[in-house]
C-alpha cells in the first residue's frame, strides 16, 4: 500500500520529519546509471545527509547483460511494481520507478519491517537493556496473555523472534495482541508458525526495556546513523514501517556489512547477527530471527503447517537472506555478490504475507542480467 492511500489525512512532511529531500535523478528516469570505470571494488556508503547524492555504476561497466533489462522492467511493470533498485557494493546499478510513484514517495514495508525490529532487538541486547533469553513477561508484565502464569513465563523474547511461542494462531484475528487473543496451543519450541501477534509485541518489549518510545529508539540507533527516513505507524494491531525505496536499500547495505555503517558500529554483537541471519531453530530451517533464509534443505510458509523440501527461492543465490512483506515487499541481500535488491509495490498475484512465487520468477530475470 502506498503511504498517501491510507494516510491522506496526515501531512507527510510533518509525519516523516526526517524524510530525504532526494529528487528524481537520471537513474530513476532511465534505470541505467552513469558509467564509473574501472569497476569499483570498495564498499560505498551513501552520505547520511539529506541529499540525493548516491554513486552509481553502469551495467556495462559491470559486464552484465544490458539486453535483458527491458524484460525485467516489463515483468516488474506487469506485476504492479512501484519501485525497484539493485545495488552492487552499495552503488546504484538499476533504479526504476513505475506509474506515478517517485523516488521521494513512501511505501509500507509490511512484514519486511520485521527485520528492522530484529536488528533493534539485538542492539537493545548489546546495550544490556534485555537478553533474548529473558521471559517476555519481564517486560510486558503478568497477564499479557490468556495463558497460565507458568505458560506465560515460559515464553521468551527468542521465541518471539523465531515464531516458536506456541500461541494459538487459529484465533479469529492472528494480528490481535489483546490478552483474550493470545491463547495456549503448544509448548514453546515445539512448533513453528508465522504468527504476527507475538512479533508485534516485541515493539512493546523493546520500548519497555529501554524506557523509550519505540520510534525514537529506532531513530536513534538505526535510522539516523545510516541516513534512513521513515516511521513506524500503527495500522490496526500492526506497527508498519513506511519509507522510500532508497531507505530500504540503505538498510540492506547495513546488513551486508554485518551491522557496521562506514566504520561506525550499529550492531556490534556478531553472535546475534550470525544467529539472526542463519537457521534459528530446527522447525523451519529457512527462518532466522525474523529473517527469511535461502539455500536451506526445507522451508515453511506463512499460513501453512506444511514443511516443503528444497530451497526457498531456487533461482536465487544460496546465501541470500531477505526481508519479505505482504504484497511482495522485498529486500534481498546477497553477501557473496555484494548485492542489495529492493522491490516495493502491490501484490504480484495473490495476497501473501511473505514469500511468494514472485521471488523465484524475479530472480530468474535478475540472473539473466547479472550472469
Amino acid at each position: 500500500m502506498k503511504f498517501p492511500l491510507y494516510f491522506s489525512l496526515l501531512v507527510v512532511s510533518s509525519l516523516l520529519f526526517a524524510c530525504s529531500s532526494e529528487s528524481d535523478s537520471d537513474t530513476e528516469k532511465s534505470g541505467t546509471p552513469a558509467v564509473i570505470t574501472p569497476v569499483p571494488l570498495d564498499t560505498y556508503f551513501p552520505p547520511i545527509t539529506r541529499t540525493d547524492e548516491w554513486e552509481t555504476v553502469s551495467i556495462k561497466t559491470l559486464g552484465w547483460n544490458e539486453n535483458q533489462v527491458n524484460n525485467l522492467y516489463t515483468y516488474l511493470e506487469d506485476n504492479d511494481t512501484d519501485a525497484f533498485i539493485i545495488l552492487k557494493d552499495g552503488r546504484i546499478v538499476i533504479e526504476k520507478y513505475f506509474g506515478d510513484f517517485t523516488q521521494d514517495d513512501n511505501h509500507a514495508w509490511n512484514s519486511a519491517g520485521k527485520n528492522l525490529t530484529s536488528m533493534l532487538t539485538g542492539i537493545a541486547q548489546q546495550e544490556e537493556f534485555l537478553s533474548i533469553s529473558d521471559s517476555t513477561s519481564q517486560y510486558l508484565g503478568e497477564g499479557w496473555s490468556s495463558l497460565t502464569i507458568d505458560q506465560e513465563l515460559s515464553i521468551t523474547i527468542k521465541n518471539q523472534l523465531t515464531m516458536t511461542t506456541g500461541l494459538d494462531y487459529n484465533v479469529e484475528d492472528a494480528f490481535c495482541t489483546d490478552p483474550e487473543c493470545l491463547i495456549y496451543l503448544n509448548d514453546i519450541d515445539t512448533t513453528w508458525y508465522y504468527h504476527n501477534a507475538p512479533y508485534t509485541l516485541l515493539d512493546d518489549v523493546i520500548a519497555n526495556a529501554t524506557n523509550t518510545d519505540f520510534n525514537l529508539y529506532f531513530s536513534e540507533k538505526i535510522k539516523e546513523p545510516i541516513g534512513m527516513q521513515g516511521l513506524f505507524i500503527k495500522v490496526g494491531y500492526n506497527n508498519v514501517f513506511f519509507s522510500t525505496a532508497r531507505s530500504m536499500a540503505r538498510f540492506g547495505i547495513l546488513n551486508l556489512n554485518q551491522g557496521v555503517w562506514d566504520g561506525a558500529p550499529i550492531l556490534t554483537d556478531t553472535t546475534y547477527f550470525n544467529s539472526m541471519t542463519n537457521s534459528s531453530q530446527d522447525l523451519n530451517l529457512s527462518y532466522g530471527y525474523l529473517y527469511w533464509l535461502n539455500g536451506k534443505s526445507s522451508y515453511r510458509l506463512p499460513g501453512s503447517e506444511v514443511e516443503f523440501t528444497g530451497s526457498l527461492i531456487p533461482n536465487a543465490p544460496t546465501d541470500l537472506y531477505a526481508a519479505l512483506g505482504k504484497n511482495d515487499q522485498k529486500l534481498y541481500m546477497v553477501p557473496s555478490l555484494d548485492l542489495v535488491v529492493v522491490r516495493m509495490g502491490g501484490a504480484s498475484s495473490e495476497i501473501l504475507l511473505g514469500p511468494s512465487g514472485f521471488d523465484n520468477e524475479l530472480w530468474g530475470l535478475i540472473n539473466q542480467i547479472i550472469q
